[in-house]
């Protein structure tokens, strides 16, 4: 397994493995940040996974460095690559997919010279993996995107898209939870409201998998404004 423990500050190590985006990799960030996590080590602060790399932040009055950097080398020498939560949980996302919401439905089908159904066909086919949350609260990175929609980002991003726009960017999609300029490919809408600042904490986690299906205008608007933590615990019980 090639990986290297360096330091990203004076309060921050990372633990780095190959530059390359796959679950492979992933399995291997998720699985040092669960044993350490598991160790509930005094003067660890916070553990932040991303697509090949995870951040280990600490106080360092409490927390020996040294000590830290080789009790993750140690770790690191005797993990076998395997994920401890192989199996994240699985949520499934209503989507209205139409170019009033999806403002660049119509482009993206144009671009790839398909059909907007094929377009959405394709988009909710795939069960995505979260690899990691960044850039907006509750922004999930999802991969897993048919190369059929890889799409470039818009060549001028705009100033604001709607909370809830369902996006393409480049090899990735993703939701934007929140009102916020961005300069992926807008093409469809969630009813759900993906982060609220009223309830702050975010059950979504890298290793988690998420689906999206499409629905039509009546239910959207009977959904619209439904917490993405209501819609999941409702749908568990039935």
């Amino acid at each position: 397994m090639n990986s290297k423990v360096i330091f990203s500050g004076d309060t921050s190590i990372n633990v780095v493995f190959e530059n390359v985006v796959s679950e492979k990799i992933s399995n291997q960030v998720l699985s040092i940040a669960k044993l350490v996590e598991r160790q509930h080590i005094n003067g660890l602060v916070d553990i932040i996974p991303a697509y090949r790399e995870v951040t280990f932040v600490f106080d360092p009055l409490v927390l020996d460095i040294a000590s830290f950097k080789h009790f993750l080398e140690k770790q690191l020498n005797k993990m076998d690559g395997e994920i401890v939560d192989k199996n994240g949980r699985h949520y499934d996302i209503p989507v209205l997919y139409n170019d009033e919401v999806g403002l660049d439905l119509l482009e993206v089908a144009k671009y790839h010279g398909l059909s907007l159904e094929e377009v959405i066909h394709l988009h909710t086919a795939q069960a995505y993996r979260i690899y990691m949350l960044g850039f907006l609260p509750g922004f999930a990175y999802l991969g897993g995107l048919d190369a059929k929609l890889h799409t470039p980002r818009k060549n001028t991003p705009r100033l604001r898209i709607p909370a809830g726009s369902i996006a393409i960017g480049g090899e990735q999609t993703g939701y934007y939870p929140v009102d916020s300029p961005g300069g992926w490919q807008i093409i469809g809408q969630t009813p759900l409201v993906m982060f609220d600042s009223n309830r702050p904490e975010i059950k979504l986690h890298a290793g988690d998998r998420m689906k999206f299906y499409a629905i039509d205008k009546l239910e959207f608007q009977k959904l619209k404004g439904t917490h993405f933590d209501d819609f999941v615990s409702k749908e568990k019980t039935l």
